[in-house]
């Protein structure tokens, strides 16, 4: 049986930059991906490839068996690829429920009662069942990004995107977070951009690294972050400070 999601072979190119260079892997629901790198690594491009938003040079993006060349970002999500952002887009000016019903209704094309309740139960797996009826515009970072979650799952989301979603948080307020995407896995498949390394061991089942746009390393969490290839490539150490 294949994957949920299966890459295979991707490359991109800007010019003579190249994001990705045969990036390669699978991934099923129930799974988290950790993907790593340095700034222009690639990872984001991946993540952009993946979406929809960019077209590849080469290479295929199966999901759920279907190749998704040509799809268009809007029909991939409605599909079930989501994307949640490192920095949360919510409506400001809508209260926290109408930010999750939107989803419900535009993004998983839900209507009337059943886009009412998918969104109730979507505020209680995000604990932000107390604050439906605010704006927002008006919640503190940690609840924009469960907000920010809840709306990609609201969306029926099978892959979740999470891009760097921990950034700007303080360390009580990541493990909060880590605890909620750990209870999303059981029910997607994940693949999280993160630069916070524990966060990532706490959830992922294996990691990669990208470079230059090169998967030069996946593996388990714990052999892959204590590798002599991320500290000298990701973590900035020299090869000398490493022998």
């Amino acid at each position: 049986m294949s994957a949920l999601l299966e890459v295979a072979g991707l490359h991109k190119h800007f010019g003579a930059i190249v994001v990705a260079d045969d990036v390669t892997f699978s991934l099923d629901s129930g799974h988290c991906l950790g993907m790593i790198g340095p700034n222009g690594a690639g990872k984001s491009s991946v993540f952009n490839l993946i979406a929809g938003t960019i077209e590849p040079d080469d290479g295929t993006i199966r999901f759920e068996g279907r190749d998704l060349g040509g799809l268009p970002a809007h029909l991939r999500a409605r599909r079930g690829i989501v994307r949640a952002f490192q920095i949360p887009q919510p409506f400001p000016h809508l209260t926290v429920y109408e930010n999750v019903l939107a989803a419900a209704s535009f993004g998983a094309g839900r209507s009337g009662s059943e886009a009412a309740t998918a969104a109730v139960e979507v505020l209680a797996t995000m604990g932000l069942t107390a604050k439906a009826a605010m704006l927002a515009g008006q919640l503190p970072l940690l609840d924009r990004k469960r907000l920010e979650l809840g709306k990609a799952v609201a969306s029926c989301a099978k892959v979740l995107l999470l891009d760097e979603i921990a950034a700007g948080l303080t360390e009580p307020e990541v493990e909060e977070l880590v605890a909620l995407v750990k209870s999303l896995k059981t029910s997607h498949a994940i693949i999280w951009i993160e630069h916070i390394p524990h966060a990532l061991r706490a959830v992922a089942d294996r990691i990669m690294v990208l470079h230059f746009g090169r998967n030069v390393l996946e593996g388990p969490p714990a052999e892959v972050m204590t590798s002599r290839l991320v500290r000298e490539i990701y973590m900035g150490f020299r090869a000398d400070d490493v022998a």
